[in-house]
């Protein structure tokens, strides 16, 4: 899981300079970040479905659930959301959990429209973890890049191995390793998290279900 110190996020020095090129570039565009609470969310919903459905069908994809947001209206509703705009219309759009305390900030359903401009969900990204800072928020939760903390070596567990082996060659399925290295970007800090089940024959069985439970299938 990457999470980012929001205390010394900063787009200043040589790191950041990829991110700094694509906010202006994309602000010379004239676009605009914004924070929409969560009582003016429902005006907004008809437009937040138009940008939703053109990045499903883009990806040509249907809407997942469990560990993933999904589009549904009163769950929108129940969170401030941050939105790109050009010219006034939405282009780019994720919702936010707010934690305790200001302990953590995070998204959960993030959709853009097919036709936005190059970089849009860095910008937003970027924006949401200033907009973080400024308001005493400690971290900002990327998520997770799965398998990609697993042992290979020949003394690992034949589980951790078979994980890492899925990590390096398993693009098809899934884009581990470029989830991995879009995180990384922002300098996060990783730290483990685990699934705790039985041993031994179980294990294929809990990860089937388990992606069955994201991809709203009935097994």
């Amino acid at each position: 899981e990457a999470r980012v110190p929001l205390e010394s996020f900063s787009l200043d020095g040589a790191a950041f300079k990829d991110f700094r090129h694509a906010l202006n570039k994309i602000e010379r565009e004239d676009a605009t970040f914004e924070i929409i609470p969560e009582e003016r969310v429902p005006e907004i919903l008809p437009e937040l479905r138009i940008v939703s459905d053109a990045w499903l069908h883009a990806k040509n994809v249907r809407e997942k659930g469990f560990s993933l947001g999904f589009f549904k209206d009163d769950y929108l509703a129940q969170c401030p959301l941050a939105v790109v705009r050009l010219d006034g219309r939405i282009v780019a759009f994720a919702n936010l959990w707010l934690g305790a305390e200001k302990e953590e900030l995070s998204v959960d359903l993030m959709r853009h429209l097919p036709d936005a401009p190059s970089g849009i969900m860095d910008y937003l990204f970027c924006r949401l973890m200033l907009w973080g800072r400024e308001e005493g928020y400690a971290w900002f939760n990327l998520g997770m890049a799965p398998l990609s903390g697993l042992e290979s070596s020949s003394l690992a567990p034949l589980w951790h191995r078979v994980g890492a082996l899925v990590f390096r060659h398993g693009e098809h399925f899934y884009n581990f390793q470029g989830l991995r290295q879009y995180k990384e970007k922002f300098n996060p800090v990783w730290r483990p998290r685990y699934l705790a089940t039985q041993g031994g024959l179980v294990v294929p069985r809990v990860l089937t279900n388990v992606a069955a439970l994201i991809s709203r299938r009935k097994m």
